[in-house]
């Protein structure tokens, strides 16, 4: 793996020569991982979802971005476009480390509308000579000529006494004529959680609400890429909280991305709620954000991947890409994530079988494939436990594993080819609150995302197979399984460069 110095970790791209670009996007474009429907970037590392909104007829959707490698370096906003939130062009960098405040980045932040004008609110990170971090947050808009103007000084210029520079990552909304800014903190003794500003306008001034109480005291020891809504009548918040200990099945991830679901009192910001909840299950998924599409739905994307964490792309210049889009919403008083409704469009050809599947691991003809989407209905079960063996050949296959007694969901990557490092254990489990009675998959060229029983749990991961590793197949332990099983094959990539 390349030793990154600091000075090359913050290099601008501005400095970089055409022919450097050209030679590391020619090696990023070879890629045998590169995807096919989901954001991915044209070269370096992408991260964290920022500045999604829906605005004026179009998606907006940027992300964190190091151009030159895939490392955690000096930090831009790049941005893509749709109208579908299933095609997407690429638009242009929208922020660019370019002043004192966000020299060494331009950390995460959300899209706003106010009077008819696109806003972002961002963390500028600087540096300071003995490198002492300082945290600023900066208000820009979109003009009427469709430039991005930093308004400065910054809104907030730094933390409010009792919190360290480990202050980021403002998530604007508006309620009751109100601007209100949500911002991941850290306090001085070193743990984690979320504080709220107000503001009449943009510009500011903005003033400091307090931090939201919860129960939640002591639970890691910062809150990154905090998030708040509503969604039937309940308050929301999402954030990703760092520090926090293995717990049996849960918490197995490096860092968490979760929410907390109950009542939010905005007048002494206390919050009654119940328990953290996991919004993945699988390897590889963080930072999530949410905002709302042109029928006002709560949509939600994350960054499939994680930090700290080595991936095999990151020898070719590249790493990571954002999940698809999720629909939230809440039946039976829980949260669920479904595959947005325009993903429908990406269908191409249909394959529909009926069948039994027993003891003996069968492929299920004719079905094969690298990108697809795989709907399995359980019709009747028998079976103790079964398996469905996805980008499958001799030696290797992602394996989606359903215990019934236990209602045990399993995503087993041992054999799914090359893995991230260092991640612990080969797999990530999550019970069901109901028996599994359909599994629907999307399966891109290095990734999976599995939704169980229309959106009760999710697991995401990124994969690395062999290309050739593209068979499906089905077992049982003992018994047997009556499946309907539909795949929709998904061929032509959905990125304009």
């Amino acid at each position: 793996m390349k030793e990154w110095t600091r000075e090359a970790r913050y290099r601008k791209v501005e400095d970089a020569t055409v022919e450097e670009l050209e030679m590391l996007k020619e090696t990023v474009q070879n890629s045998q991982y590169r995807q096919t429907y989901h954001i991915q970037p044209s070269t370096g590392l992408l991260n964290d979802p920022n500045g999604l909104i829906y605005f004026n007829g179009e998606y907006h959707i940027s992300h964190q971005w190091f151009p030159l490698g895939a490392v955690h370096g000096l930090k831009y906003w790049d941005q893509y476009k749709s109208t579908d939130l299933v095609h997407y062009s690429h638009d242009t960098t929208i922020l660019k480390p370019d002043t004192q405040h966000d020299s060494h980045g331009v950390y995460s932040g959300s899209a706003f509308e106010f009077e008819g004008s696109l806003y972002y609110m961002y963390t500028g990170n600087h540096r300071t000579d003995t490198w002492e971090r300082k945290s600023a947050q900066v208000v820009a808009k979109v003009n009427e000529a469709g430039q991005v103007e930093k308004l400065l000084p910054p809104a907030i210029p730094e933390p409010p006494v009792g919190y360290t520079q480990h202050f980021r990552d403002p998530k604007v909304f508006m309620r009751d004529g109100k601007l209100y800014a949500l911002i991941g903190a850290q306090r001085i003794n070193e743990t984690g959680c979320a504080v709220l500003y107000e503001a009449d306008r943009p510009e500011g001034p903005w003033s400091f609400k307090g931090e939201i109480k919860t129960s939640l005291t002591d639970f890691g020891y910062m809150w990154e890429c905090p998030d708040y809504f509503q969604l039937n009548g309940k308050d929301i918040l999402v954030f990703s909280p760092q520090g926090i200990e293995a717990d049996g099945d849960r918490y197995n991830n490096i860092y968490q991305s979760g929410y907390i679901m109950g009542e939010l009192n905005f007048e002494t910001l206390e919050m009654t709620h119940g328990e953290f909840k996991e919004l993945d299950n699988g390897f590889d998924f963080y930072a999530p954000q949410t905002f709302t599409d042109e029928a006002n739905r709560r949509v939600m994307i994350g960054w499939m991947g994680l930090p700290d964490t080595d991936y095999p792309t990151d020898s070719e210049g590249w790493a990571h890409c954002l999940t698809v889009p999720r629909t939230l919403m809440i039946e039976d008083g829980k949260l669920k994530q479904k595959p947005h409704m325009h993903l429908r469009k990406l269908r191409g050809h249909r394959e529909t079988a009926l069948g039994y599947a027993n003891k003996f691991l069968k492929q299920m003809h004719p079905y094969e494939g690298e990108r697809y989407e795989l709907i399995v209905e359980i019709l009747d079960n028998d079976a103790s436990a079964m398996e469905f063996h996805l980008r499958s050949n001799k030696n290797e296959s992602i394996v989606i594993r359903y215990e019934t007694n236990s209602q045990t969901i399993i995503l087993d990557r041992t054999e799914s080819g090359q893995l991230p490092t260092p991640v612990e254990s080969m797999t990530r489990c999550a019970q069901l609150d109901t028996p599994l009675r359909q599994l629907r998959i999307f399966v891109d060229t290095s990734s999976i995302e599995v939704f169980c029983n229309e959106g009760e749990r999710v697991l995401t991961s990124r994969i690395f197979p062999k290309s050739k590793a593209n068979k499906i197949k089905v077992a049982t332990d003992s018994g047997q399984v009556y499946l309907k099983m539909t795949k929709y094959d998904i061929e032509e990539g959905q990125q304009d460069e």
